[in-house]
C-alpha cells in the first residue's frame, strides 16, 4: 500500500492510533511471551511512526530501543511526544536498517509490513540486525484470513480494500523464511480498542487509518454517519473489544 505519511496521516496519528492502556499491555504482554526472558533486550522499532509503542518497549524490555522510521513528519512527531532516555529515533526503512549486524535482539513490526516496497529485502535486512536466536513480532493482518474488524462494518468496501493491500499469510511469511526465519507461532490477540461505539468514532474521525486514503470522501462521510447513528443507539455504551494476529519470527 503506497501512502504518503508526511502529507496528511502523520497529523492526526497520535491521536487516530493510540490505544487503551489495557490494549497497550495486552500487545506488550503478547511480545513478551515470545521474546528472550532475559534482560535488557535491544530492540528494533521497524515503523516506528509517532513513537506509539517506542518508549513502551524501551520500559517493558529495558531497552536499548531503536525507532526506525523513513517519514520525515512521523518521526519529528516521535521525537516531540515519544522521548525516552533508552530510545533512539533514526531515518530509515525496511530495506535499508541504519544499524549494525545482529545487533537486537527483538524487532517489533505493528501494522508497517503492508506498506514495505520490497518485502525479501526487508527480510534479508531483519536477518542481518537480528542476532541469532532473537525474534521479530510482526502485527499484521493478512490478506487471505482477515479478520473482523468492528469500523469496518460501517465502511463496506474497506474489506475489499484491505483484502487486496494486506499480504496474505504465505506472502508474509515466505520472505522470512527465505531470508533465514522460521516461525515460532501465531498469536491471536484479544484487547479493548475503545470504552464505545463514540470513542471509537472520534479515533476514527482522525483518519489515521492508511484503508481511508483508498475510500472515497461520500464513503468516508456515509461509514461515520452510520457509525453516530449506532453511537445513538447504543444503551449502554460497551467496550469495543477485538482479536489481532501476532506473528513470531525466530533468527535460525
Amino acid at each position: 500500500m503506497s501512502v504518503d505519511f508526511d502529507d496528511r496521516l502523520w497529523r492526526g496519528y497520535r491521536k487516530g492510533r493510540a490505544l487503551p492502556p489495557q490494549a497497550m499491555d495486552a500487545w506488550m504482554d503478547a511480545v513478551e511471551r515470545r521474546a528472550d526472558r532475559r534482560r535488557p533486550l535491544t530492540v528494533l522499532d521497524l515503523g516506528s511512526g509517532t513513537g506509539r509503542f517506542t518508549p513502551v518497549l524501551a520500559d517493558r524490555f529495558g531497552g536499548p530501543v531503536y525507532g526506525v522510521e523513513p517519514a520525515d513528519k512521523m518521526r519529528g512527531a516521535a521525537l516531540e511526544f515519544g522521548r525516552h532516555p533508552a530510545v533512539t529515533y533514526l531515518a530509515g526503512r525496511a530495506e535499508q536498517v541504519p544499524l549494525p549486524d545482529a545487533s537486537c535482539d527483538l524487532g517489533f513490526l505493528f501494522f508497517v509490513i503492508h506498506h514495505f516496497s520490497d518485502r525479501d529485502a526487508a527480510a534479508r535486512e531483519l536477518a542481518r540486525v537480528v542476532r541469532p536466536g532473537g525474534v521479530v513480532c510482526v502485527r499484521t493482518q493478512f490478506g487471505d484470513r482477515l479478520r473482523d474488524v468492528s469500523w469496518r462494518r460501517y465502511f463496506p468496501r474497506a474489506r475489499e480494500i484491505e483484502e487486496s493491500t494486506f499480504p496474505t499469510y504465505a506472502e508474509t511469511v515466505d520472505p522470512f523464511v527465505r531470508a533465514g526465519f522460521e516461525v515460532a507461532a501465531l498469536d491471536a490477540v484479544e484487547f479493548e480498542i475503545a470504552s464505545s461505539i463514540a470513542a471509537h468514532l472520534e479515533r476514527l474521525r482522525c483518519r489515521a487509518v492508511s484503508t481511508f486514503e483508498l475510500l472515497s470522501e461520500d464513503e468516508i462521510e456515509a461509514g461515520f454517519a452510520a457509525m453516530e447513528r449506532a453511537a445513538a443507539e447504543e444503551s449502554p455504551a460497551e467496550p469495543v473489544r477485538e482479536t489481532g494476529d501476532l506473528l513470531t519470527l525466530e533468527r535460525r
